[in-house]
């Protein structure tokens, strides 16, 4: 079975740090570019970044360049998004995504809160 399992998610105050991770199972996760995407209440979904999958390429929103620093380890099936600096927009909750064979496969997400 395709799998995208989210963790890392949680309370944070402004200018805090989390690094999500989404971790991959019953694909080859070393083939694939991967994205983060976000959803924050009552708003559509919001790319936030990619990565191509040798982990050589990335790109960022704009609302996210220079805090946010995405990552993968093909060793471990696992993708990381790296959080610094987080304000109150940016609380959402974040789920990872790929194409396999023709479909969108996407995690169940985290939830990342941002309060003072």
């Amino acid at each position: 079975e395709v799998q995208l399992v989210e963790s890392g998610g949680g309370l944070v105050q402004p200018g805090g740090s989390l690094r999500l991770a989404c971790t991959a199972s019953g694909f080859t996760f070393g083939n694939y570019d991967m994205t983060w995407v976000r959803q924050a209440p009552g708003k559509g979904a919001e790319w936030v970044s990619a990565i191509d999958s040798g982990g050589r390429m990335s790109a960022y929103a704009d609302s996210v360049q220079g805090r946010f620093t995405i990552s993968r380890d093909n060793a471990k099936n696992t993708l990381y998004l790296q959080m610094n600096s987080l304000k109150f927009e940016d609380a959402a909750v974040y789920y990872c995504r790929t194409r396999y064979s023709g479909a969108t496969i996407r995690g169940q997400d985290t939830q990342v809160s941002v309060s003072s």
